[in-house]
């Protein structure tokens, strides 16, 4: 006896719709919450929210949530520079709102840390971003 059904049936006149994803928009300096977005501002916020917190230390996210950066600090600059782009791409590969991430470029402002800036498609407009190793 089956406790599943085996198929399921759309009715013929039901769409798909995607659901808005509003996000509450954090000012840092003040730490003070100053409104709603769902759009392009969301999307800058949560592309930083993603790259600021490392995968697997806060349970309050999924397994899939964050980024894998802080292993890279001290390692080769070749090695960083083949390998930080893959790590960038997987920590968003969660969010079906960005679509690609593109046009890497790294620099050494001399102070012993490297900069990576790339630019960030997401459905909503681009958004140019950078991190500091």
């Amino acid at each position: 006896m089956a406790t599943l059904p085996q198929s399921i049936v759309q009715e013929p006149g039901w769409q798909y719709r995607e659901q808005p994803t509003n996000t509450f928009l954090i000012d840092w300096t003040s730490r003070q919450i100053v409104g709603m977005d769902d759009g392009l501002a969301a999307m800058r916020q949560a592309v930083e929210i993603i790259l600021q917190n490392e995968r697997f230390r806060w349970q309050i996210y999924s397994s899939d949530f964050g980024s894998e950066l802080e292993e890279l600090v001290g390692e080769e600059y070749d090695y960083i520079v083949s390998d930080l782009p893959r790590r960038i791409e997987e920590a968003f590969s969660a969010d079906s709102r960005i679509l690609s991430v593109e046009n890497f470029n790294f620099s050494e402002p001399g102070t012993g840390s490297l900069v990576c800036s790339f630019d960030v498609v997401t459905v909503f407009g681009t958004l140019g971003q950078e991190v500091v190793l």
